[in-house]
């Protein structure tokens, strides 16, 4: 059985990463752990071929715990640390970027990190194309070995890897329940040979024997994060008496494999050929599962197995959006219900200029609106015309050739500059699309509809010579705001 893969040409990784994220929630609890004796519990996995520890700039002492464990390993250079930057959404400089980097080298005590992941919160914002290049440049330095993206859906995965940045990971929550990334992130993956390591596999425990027939927990019986965050998971997929139902047909197939419920369900995701790794979370100092982490990459499903699954998840209703989704749009399925302990408030991408009563403007501050006298968008009342938009980002083109992939940029700066003028794009009723090659209107018409489903606005989709080396589509929109 395969128990490795690879991440790049030069990266490879044991199918299972240990994920260091409850070391935040044990840290809550008791405060801060002595660095010394926590990595001491690193070792059993690392002797046992569970090598690649995953963590964040938000996990606690995680970083200093991993890296004191590495700096004291016999076989250091077998230890590879990924960790990751969630900076607040806003304006990102690359003095900001090389000071996170830094401080992460500094707490890990490392001279290069082997995987840095960026989360973005606030897609309309390109401020994480910004984040994405200045963390390139530092990674041509060489203070950052792989880049990698935490949480990001199709389309931005497909605008970062179509405008050059060489990504080679996206991390996010992928389980039996949770079958999101079975879909157009699949293909994005396929398409740019980036590879998934999927979190979320176990669902904070629940997918486990200790649950099977157990009553439905209450809030209060809730006692990390993790738990809070998943059961929210499980009452959007159908609710309890339906998980219940999963969990029995898992049980079944565990017992012909004289295994368990967690193995299979961990084994099932790895079957996800886009998927490189699982990320299984480590309670330090607690039971450490070795051996079942072990017979997961030993464990054979065959066809009956999957077809029993299968039918099984069949009965569960999808956890709807894409990934990532459960940060950014309602209902946010995070340990909360809503971002209010990650984050306070997410900040205009465009500043108004109000010209009058009821009439304000944005612009976007690309070359063309100075010379050619015109802004971004405008409102007048209730009305909001948004210009002709091209995937341009200051000077430069965004998402390469790839005409799906400046759609979506070219729909978020629309929407970024509709929210700058109180609306939102859910407030469109029309756009007009001009696309410079016809044969490209099938894959623009495709992103279109992904963004504006249940919007529908009046559209018109046409060939048009356009101005600008390389620009594959431009998109115009109006909306009317309806005061309450």
């Amino acid at each position: 059985m395969q128990t490795t893969s690879y991440l790049s040409p030069n990266l490879q990784i044991p199918r299972i990463v240990m994920g260091l994220w409850q070391i935040a929630d044990i840290e809550r609890k008791s405060g801060t752990l002595n660095a010394q004796q926590a990595a001491a519990h690193m070792l059993p996995y690392a002797e046992n071929g569970f090598s690649c520890f995953d963590m964040a700039d938000h996990y606690g002492s995680s970083e200093i715990i991993a890296g004191t464990f590495k700096n004291n390993y016999a076989q250091s250079d077998q230890i590879k640390l990924f960790t990751k930057w969630v900076p607040e959404p806003g304006k990102v400089t690359k003095e900001m970027v090389r000071s996170a980097v830094e401080k992460a080298l500094d707490r890990m005590q490392q001279s290069r990190i082997e995987l840095m992941q960026f989360h973005a919160w606030h897609y309309p914002d390109p401020s994480y194309l910004d984040a994405m290049g200045y963390l390139n440049e530092l990674r041509e330095e060489g203070l950052i070995a792989h880049l990698g993206v935490t949480n990001f859906d199709a389309a931005h995965l497909g605008i970062l890897a179509a405008s050059g940045i060489p990504v080679v990971s996206n991390q996010v929550s992928h389980s039996i329940i949770d079958q999101r990334a079975q879909g157009n992130l699949k293909k994005v993956c396929e398409r740019y040979n980036i590879k998934l390591l999927a979190y979320g596999t176990l669902a904070g425990g629940f997918l486990s024997d200790s649950w099977l027939g157990k009553p439905e927990p209450n809030s209060s019986e809730l006692t990390t994060w993790s738990q809070m965050k998943y059961k929210r998971f499980i009452d959007a997929a159908g609710g309890w008496a339906v998980f219940q139902q999963l969990l029995r047909t898992l049980k079944s197939v565990a017992d012909k494999h004289q295994s368990s419920i967690a193995v299979v369900a961990s084994r099932y995701v790895l079957e996800n050929p886009a998927v490189a790794a699982i990320i299984v979370g480590a309670r330090l100092g607690e039971s450490a599962h070795i051996e079942d982490h072990k017979a997961c990459l030993q464990l054979d499903l065959d066809a009956e197995d999957v077809q029993l699954i299968g039918e099984a998840q069949e009965q569960l209703s999808p956890i709807l959006g894409d990934c990532g989704d459960e940060y950014r749009k309602p209902p946010f399925l995070t340990a909360s219900g809503d971002l209010s302990h990650h984050l306070s408030q997410i900040p205009s991408v465009f500043e108004p200029i109000t010209k009058g009563p009821k009439h304000q403007k944005v612009y976007s501050n690309t070359i063309w609106e100075g010379f050619a006298g015109y802004c971004r968008a405008v409102r007048k009342g209730q009305h909001i015309h948004v210009s002709g938009t091209t995937a341009t980002h200051e000077s430069q083109l965004i998402g390469g050739q790839d005409a799906a992939a400046q759609t979506h940029f070219i729909i978020d700066k629309i929407e970024a500059s509709i929210t700058a003028l109180g609306g939102s794009l859910s407030d469109v009723l029309r756009t007009r699309i001009f696309v410079h090659n016809l044969e490209d209107w099938e894959a623009v018409a495709r992103a279109h509809g992904e963004r504006f489903k249940g919007i529908d606005p009046a559209n018109t989709l046409v060939e048009a010579r356009l101005v600008g080396e390389g620009y594959l589509v431009e998109i115009e929109a109006e909306a009317i705001v309806l005061e309450d």
